[in-house]
């Protein structure tokens, strides 16, 4: 897939906002039925190996994931800000009332960057920090993972495949301001759980830097 100029993703989100992402219904970028599915409250996830505890706006079937999967591959970025609402209520969920957060989100695979032209889930967690902030909490981004090998395409590998695929892939590179290394706060935020082995490689990476994650925020879990 070539990768979009930022004009061209700009122009198709314009023209593709007349539709909903969610059902295909004319008038709105996310029609009102659809942003009830939205709109839900968020949910705690079935423990998954090696992750601490999970928060999940919906599960991801339906309009829910017709509207993340416009966002991610359809060319409507524009979408960020609709679905950071529920992703900010996962974020709040996973933070268990700390006073502040800081979301650290997953990386894209350097692959994946390239071939949507930018980073979905760092466009989330920004715009996430951004709807938190407007709730009176303090929330800043800390993008301080990154991948140190390459890994292939999670799709199709089962639960052992997708461990060993992730095992010791990424690192965490410190930054003038790192997360506290205390775990108040901290949250691993992604876009979608399958298996939980991503979240679990994002930790460990944390862990092994000297920081721990009170929790983790995605948009939906794939059951």
């Amino acid at each position: 897939m070539a990768i979009l100029p930022e004009w061209t993703a700009a122009l198709l989100d314009l023209v593709l906002a007349q539709r909903c992402a969610g059902c295909g219904g004319a008038g709105a970028a996310v029609c009102a039925e659809c942003s009830d599915v939205l709109d839900r409250r968020p949910r705690r996830c079935a423990p998954r190996r090696g992750c601490p505890p999970v928060w999940a706006a919906w599960p991801y079937a339906g309009r829910g994931r017709e509207v993340l999967l416009a966002f991610k591959d359809g060319g409507r970025r524009a979408l960020a800000e609709r679905l950071s609402h529920a992703l900010a209520g996962a974020v709040r969920a996973a933070a268990r009332g700390s006073g502040g957060v800081l979301l650290v989100p997953v990386p894209a695979r350097p692959s994946s960057a390239r071939r949507r032209g930018y980073d979905p889930v760092l466009s989330l967690a920004v715009a996430a920090a951004v709807r938190l902030r407007e709730q009176a909490v303090e929330a800043r981004v800390e993008p301080v993972l990154r991948y140190a090998r390459g890994t292939r395409d999670q799709v199709g590998l089962d639960a052992a495949a997708r461990r060993a695929n992730l095992e010791g892939a990424m690192r965490a590179r410190p930054r003038a301001g790192p997360p506290r290394r205390d775990g108040r706060g901290v949250v691993v935020v992604d876009d979608v759980l399958t298996t939980g082995s991503t979240l679990a490689e994002a930790v460990r990476a944390l862990g092994e830097a000297g920081v721990r994650a009170a929790g983790a925020a995605v948009l939906a879990e794939r059951e």
